[in-house]
């Protein structure tokens, strides 16, 4: 968890400030569900994505 947290300020939330918690909430969201999971590589799967990962264990 430690390393995803890191990741995450570095990505997202030390790149830019929000109005409101609204505002955070959604781009949380779309970066955890649309970048993180989707479409960024992990070096502890493999150098696949999680999605991918879950589709090749099922």
């Amino acid at each position: 968890m430690e390393s995803f947290f890191h990741t995450l300020k570095v990505e997202l939330v030390h790149q830019r400030r929000w109005a409101t918690r609204d505002e955070a909430r959604r781009d949380l969201f779309a970066y955890i569900e649309g970048y993180y999971n989707r479409q960024r590589i992990h070096s502890a799967l493999g150098y696949i994505t999680p999605e991918q990962a879950e589709r090749n264990a099922s």
